[in-house]
C-alpha cells in the first residue's frame, strides 16, 4: 500500500491527499512529528519536508512531483489535461496556488495564530506534551510576531482580490479549467484549508481561519466549493484512509 508522510495541517499534503482519493488509490497516512520526526524523513528522502510518498522501493518527495507520479501510476481519472492549452492553464494555476497564494495564505494563517491562543493550540501536534501546550497557549501574541514572516497590507489586498475574482469565475461545473476536476482545482482547494479550516481538519478547526478571510462576504462561495470538492472526493473513494 502507498505510505503518505504528511503533517495533517499542511496544505501540500492535503494536495496529495485529495489526488489519491480522486484516483481511488488506497495509502496510509504516517503523520510526521515536527522536528524529531523529519529526521526520518531525511533518511527516507533526503530532504526534511513533506509530503513524501512511498511506494514500495520509490520514493516521491514534493506535492506536485507525487501528483505526477500519480498520473503514471494511476492515468484515469487524468487530473493534467492532456490538451496543450487546458494543460497550461492547469500547470500556471497549480503554480500560482503553490507559491503566490500559498505563502500568503501561510502568512496571514501565522497572524492570525499569533493572535488567537485557541487558534495557536488548535494547530499543534497532537503528541505535543500539555506542559508544551499550554505555554504556547498561554504566551502573549506579541511575543510571537517575530516568529516568521506575517502578511502585509498590500499582500493581503492581492490575495483577496485574486480570491474574489476566482470566487466570480467558478462556474456552473465547478471546475477551475475545461469541463472535469483537475490538478488546478485541488492545488487551489488545499491552500485555501489555511484561510478557513475544512470539516476534515478535526472538530478544533473546522470553520476557524483568518479573520476578514474566513467570513469575507464575497468569497463564502468559494469555501463552499471547496468544501464540497473535498467532501465529494471523500464520499467517492472508500480504498482512502482518513
Amino acid at each position: 500500500m502507498l505510505e503518505l508522510h504528511q503533517f495533517r495541517h499542511s496544505a501540500f499534503c492535503l494536495k496529495v491527499r485529495m489526488a489519491l482519493q480522486s484516483k481511488g488509490l488506497s495509502f496510509r497516512e504516517v503523520e510526521v512529528t515536527p522536528g524529531i520526526g523529519q529526521i526520518a524523513v531525511f533518511r527516507l528522502s533526503g530532504q526534511r519536508q513533506v509530503p513524501v510518498l512511498v511506494d514500495g522501493d520509490q520514493v516521491v518527495a514534493d506535492s506536485s512531483a507525487i501528483c505526477r507520479y500519480l498520473e503514471t501510476l494511476e492515468p484515469a481519472p487524468a487530473l493534467i489535461p492532456d490538451e496543450p492549452r487546458l494543460r497550461a492553464q492547469v500547470e500556471l494555476i497549480e503554480d500560482w496556488a503553490d507559491t503566490t497564494l500559498a505563502a500568503a495564505a501561510r502568512a496571514a494563517l501565522l497572524q492570525a495564530a499569533v493572535d488567537d491562543p485557541l487558534l495557536r493550540d488548535a494547530l499543534l501536534p497532537d503528541d505535543v506534551p500539555s506542559p508544551v501546550r499550554q505555554v504556547m497557549s498561554g504566551l502573549p501574541g506579541g511575543w510571537l510576531s517575530g516568529v516568521g514572516d506575517l502578511l502585509g497590507q498590500e499582500q493581503r489586498a492581492s490575495m483577496l482580490s485574486s480570491l474574489c475574482s476566482m470566487a466570480d469565475a467558478i462556474d456552473a461545473a465547478g471546475v477551475m479549467v475545461g469541463d472535469v476536476l483537475s490538478l488546478a482545482d485541488l492545488s487551489v482547494a488545499a491552500q485555501l484549508s489555511l484561510l478557513r479550516f475544512p470539516p476534515s481538519a478535526g472538530s478544533a478547526l473546522a470553520g476557524r481561519g483568518v479573520p476578514g478571510i474566513s467570513d469575507h462576504p464575497r468569497l463564502q462561495s468559494l469555501f463552499q466549493w471547496r468544501d464540497q470538492l473535498e467532501a465529494r472526493l471523500i464520499q467517492q473513494d472508500p480504498a482512502a484512509t482518513v
